[in-house]
């Protein structure tokens, strides 16, 4: 007998999450681009910022037909959330400047996948591509960073959203992620944590 699932977080109603989901307002729209393999996930950080972002758009596929439409959006000027050597950092929003709001599109997947999305989308590279001037530790202690400074989607949405807006923060999308980290280090025991993931 299968076990009954919340059918907005996707988590077993038992370990439901949406409790500690915020609804956070923002002037940055996200645009989230998920690859078909990470629905699934235990940890599905994208769906999660979705959730807790009003200004928020999750689509799942590989190739997405509408793209063009979705980076035309009204009011907003998109760019690539996406590191590489021509990404430039990003920096709080500024009178004088381009007065009109980023869409940040994420590309959510493993780094190949996510790779993958961008060469499926040749308009995604076409984007101004932007990243983190300065990037805070993971908080996802469940996994080996492929390379230093590499975050979850969720935590790259907050830490961007927190460079565009602040003062304003964002930290309280981080809630629900933190609770599924402890979830799953509590599922497999606190010793079995320690051994295989605090080396």
């Amino acid at each position: 007998m299968s076990r009954i699932h919340c059918e907005r977080c996707l988590r077993p109603q038992a370990h439901c999450l949406c409790p500690l989901i915020p609804s956070l307002g923002s002037r940055t729209r996200v645009l989230l681009l998920q690859h078909p393999s990470e629905v699934r996930h235990a940890l599905n950080t994208a769906k999660l910022a979705a959730l807790g972002l009003r200004n928020a758009q999750l689509r799942v596929g590989e190739v997405f037909e509408d793209l063009p439409e979705l980076l035309e959006a009204p009011g907003y000027r998109s760019a690539l959330l996406f590191p590489g050597d021509e990404a430039l950092p990003l920096e709080a929003y500024a009178d004088g400047q381009d007065d009109r709001p980023w869409q940040l599109v994420v590309p959510d997947g493993t780094w190949r996948k996510a790779s993958k999305l961008l060469h499926l989308n040749p308009l995604l590279g076409g984007l101004p591509r932007v990243t983190l001037a300065q990037v805070l530790p993971s908080r996802y202690r469940l996994r080996k960073a492929p390379q230093p400074g590499a975050l979850s989607t969720l935590e790259a949405v907050v830490q961007a959203l927190n460079v565009l807006e602040a003062p304003q923060g964002f930290d309280a999308l981080l809630k629900p992620f933190e609770a599924l980290i402890e979830g799953q280090i509590a599922a497999m025991g606190r010793e079995t944590y320690e051994r295989n993931h605090l080396r």
